[in-house]
């Protein structure tokens, strides 16, 4: 898939209001090579998707063997809005906690007194985190408005030709 398409899909008002979302479904293989898909938070910097975890994570050590990716970020309402991205991790072990990580848990409702106690927790916890860096090399939004998923875009073909011959 060429950039300008990359940009063109994640620069849609749907798109967009994915990426402003919480949470991520994060697909790999794990060591035993089998697959392994598991919530997890993230921010949107505008050209990739940041995602931090413990220094200790077993996820980890597969990624560094495979790195290769696909992240779903979708609604629960119908029709559901679904964004599709795939690409590869690239880990980027940190001292601290990284910012992302905290403005990727801001949005979950928390008086600012909790707010405060949940940060010196977080910075008593961790003294470094791994920021999970990936950068779409592939996209698909899937809004049952204007797109749809292919195997649907199908069978609406077929059911066309049917009808017309």
């Amino acid at each position: 898939m060429e950039q300008h398409e990359i940009n063109e899909i994640l620069g849609r008002p749907y798109s967009q209001e994915l990426l402003a979302r919480d949470l991520t479904r994060l697909a790999y293989v794990a060591d035993d090579g089998t697959p392994r898909n598991i919530p997890i938070a993230f921010t949107w910097n505008g050209s990739e998707i940041v995602m931090c975890t413990t220094k200790n994570a077993p996820k980890l050590r597969s990624l560094r063997r495979r790195p290769e990716v696909a992240l779903t970020i979708d609604t629960e309402v119908h029709p559901p809005k679904i964004l599709l991205i795939r690409g590869r991790a690239e880990l980027d072990v940190v001292d601290g906690i990284p910012e992302e990580y905290l403005q990727m848990n801001g949005s979950y409702e928390m008086t600012p007194e909790q707010r405060v106690e949940w940060e010196a927790e977080v910075r008593s916890l961790y003294d470094g985190m791994v920021r999970v860096v990936v950068t779409p090399t592939w996209v698909k939004l899937i809004d049952f408005e204007n797109t749809l998923p292919s195997a649907v875009e199908e069978l609406m073909r077929r059911r066309a030709e049917r009808e017309h011959a």
